[in-house]
Order: C-alpha cells, then structure tokens, then sequence
C-alpha cells in the first residue's frame, strides 16, 4: 500500500469523524435554541460538519485513485 493510499484512509477516517462530531454538536441545546431563533446552526457545528464532508472526500479520492508515479 502506497504512502498516499494511506494519506487517504486517514483523511476519510478523519473527516468521517469530523462530520460526527458536526452532527452530534447540532442536536445540542445550544445549537438547537441558535436553530430556532436563526434558523441555522451555529458556525462552529456548520464549519464541522462542511469540514467533514471535504476533508472526507479528499480522503476517498486519495485512498481510491491515489498518485501513481511514472516509474512504477
């Protein structure tokens, strides 16, 4: 497995658990009494979850297509 493969899974793995973290935040009272008044969530949960879900796509591509070099 390639240094970059594993780059990858780790970035999936991480951003995975940054989207966690982002949706876990917004069922929080905090976040939910934002929700109400704003109509969104608060910027921290946003910016977890938005986070999440790029730093868990860069992951995917790298860990599925990765960068093959030229003399391999």
């Amino acid at each position: 497995m390639s240094l970059q493969r594993i780059v990858g899974v780790a970035l999936l793995v991480t951003g995975i658990v940054l989207l966690v973290i982002g949706l876990n935040g917004s069922d929080s009272l905090a976040d939910r009494v934002h929700d109400t008044f704003t109509g969104r969530f608060t910027e921290t949960t946003t910016w977890y979850i938005v986070g999440g879900i790029g730093v868990g796509i860069l992951g995917l591509f790298m860990a599925v297509f990765g960068f093959r070099s030229r003399n391999a």
